[in-house]
């Protein structure tokens, strides 16, 4: 068989296609290569997102998507970068389906990279079905509401902005500060108490000592059966970057809705997801829209963070953390601007509290979990959750509130109120937030913790506990 753009002759479909592999023609013709980008002119019968298998003439195998089939031409994304090849001996075949990643209980205990290949040292992961790693967002009709809580073991979060099963709840951290450990922690110690529970982390554009770092603190819950860790590096190429939080979603979504876990996927960093996102824009060609991010920045976001939650009449769910560094600290740059609009909250770290020291070092009355309401309380986490996390917020914002009257008029001239919530952010940061980077707190804990502190104020200030709280845990035989 002979197409428009060259010879054309028959070949073996590529890893993950499926299907006959002897059904498809191999083009040998290549017009175009710029970046992580291959152009073949007269392909026929080629659709979006297809997955393709390129040998080139040294023997070589490689791998790509195909990204566009305009202008008498298909225009194929290649997953291993386009360094070395030429355009003679080059032969693409593609698979007449979408890249499917096998999908399974395998996956429990494994590293690999960006593309799901093992790091290691062990067999490559084998699953029991594959499925599409582009998947699809839940379906509205069908979702069911969050209304239990994931616990993570640091109290700034579980105390203040807790997260529900089936929320997205991104990080947004700036650079310079443990956004990365906070995010390893998080994923070494959450559980969902007593029902089965796993952990998908999806690490992108890591440097080779973080990505060392990730996997000694979450060797413990790896080697436990818990886990599975991608890891995508920062020299390894662009397009690896994109596929793996969609591979990391597709293995939580089989391991939550088809095995009946809760699978808790952290993805970060977002930023430099983005960037690569940038990058293939800019080599495609695209009119640029903020920043020069592709115009559907927000629906390529959107198409990942919507993979998470619970599905009706079925046991698992699937939580979101994205992890993103703002650039220059900017909230309002793309990125964070455009994921605040789809997620359900934000945990936001700050500069200040870095710099004194505290770790974590989350603030408080930037960050917000707007699902925290419906995971906690009776039944769920405690009694008296709710009710503590309102009035440490309350008191907080009357701390900053008498730091701003102090810088006026001296901190000689505040009243005794102003001086005990000063007194009360202080008592907060030490006995609360401050956690070390290994240490795991029970929330039963959290919460006592949270009292200590609180009972530095007036009980005239304690406007938003009821009495009855009040005197069960600030008596004076307590």
């Amino acid at each position: 068989m002979t197409g428009r753009g060259g010879a054309v002759e028959r070949s073996p479909r590529g890893m993950g296609s499926g299907g006959d592999q002897w059904a498809r023609p191999a083009y040998t013709r290549v017009s175009r290569l710029r970046g992580p980008l291959l152009a073949v002119p007269g392909a026929e019968e080629v659709g979006w997102d297809e997955f393709a298998d390129i040998r080139l003439g040294s023997g070589e195998a490689r791998h790509g998507l195909v990204l566009d089939t305009a202008r008498d031409r298909v225009l194929v994304q290649v997953l291993e970068g386009t360094g070395g090849m030429r355009f003679e001996g080059t032969r693409i075949t593609f698979s007449g389906t979408p890249l499917r990643v096998p999908v399974g209980t395998s996956w429990l205990g494994r590293v690999c990279d960006g593309l799901g290949n093992p790091l290691d040292g062990g067999p490559p992961v084998l699953g029991v079905a594959d499925a599409p790693a582009a998947g699809v967002p839940l379906n509205p009709v069908h979702r069911e509401p969050p209304a239990e809580p994931i616990l993570t073991g640091v109290s700034a979060i579980d105390a203040l902005t807790t997260l529900a099963r089936g929320q997205k709840l991104p990080i947004f951290s700036r650079a310079g500060l443990p956004h990365l450990e906070l995010a390893a922690q998080i994923a070494a110690q959450a559980s969902a108490g007593d029902e089965p529970f796993c952990v998908v982390f999806a690490a992108m554009g890591l440097t080779h000592a973080d990505a060392a770092a990730v996997r000694d603190t979450l060797e413990d819950r790896s080697a436990a059966g818990d886990l599975v860790l991608l890891l995508n590096l920062a020299d390894a190429p662009v397009i690896e970057r994109i596929l793996t939080p969609r591979i990391a979603l597709t293995v939580a979504e089989h391991l939550a809705f088809e095995e009946g876990r809760h699978v808790l996927v952290v993805m970060g960093d977002m930023t430099a997801y983005c960037e690569a996102l940038r990058e293939v824009s800019a080599a495609r060609g695209e009119i640029p829209a903020r920043r020069a991010y592709p115009g559907y920045l927000y629906s390529d976001l959107a198409s990942l963070y919507e993979r998470c939650g619970r599905i009706r009449g079925r046991p698992g769910s699937v939580t979101l953390v994205p992890v993103l560094t703002m650039p220059g600290g900017d909230i309002t740059h793309p990125v964070p601007d455009l994921t605040g609009y789809i997620t359900e909250g934000q945990i936001v770290l700050s500069e200040n509290l870095h710099a004194a020291g505290v770790y974590p070092p989350v603030d408080a009355l930037e960050s917000l979990s707007r699902l925290m309401r419906k995971a906690t309380g009776p039944a769920r986490t405690r009694a008296d959750h709710p009710d503590v996390a309102a009035q440490a917020l309350a008191a907080l914002s009357r701390a900053r509130r008498a730091h701003e009257l102090g810088e006026l008029v001296g901190p000689a001239a505040l009243s005794e109120t102003d001086r005990r919530h000063l007194e009360f952010e202080r008592v907060y940061r030490e006995v609360l937030v401050s956690q070390g980077a290994a240490e795991y707190r029970p929330l039963e804990e959290t919460l006592d913790r949270a009292w200590r502190a609180l009972a530095v104020l007036p009980r005239r200030e304690l406007t938003m506990l009821p009495a009855a709280l009040i005197e069960a845990h600030l008596s004076e035989d307590r």
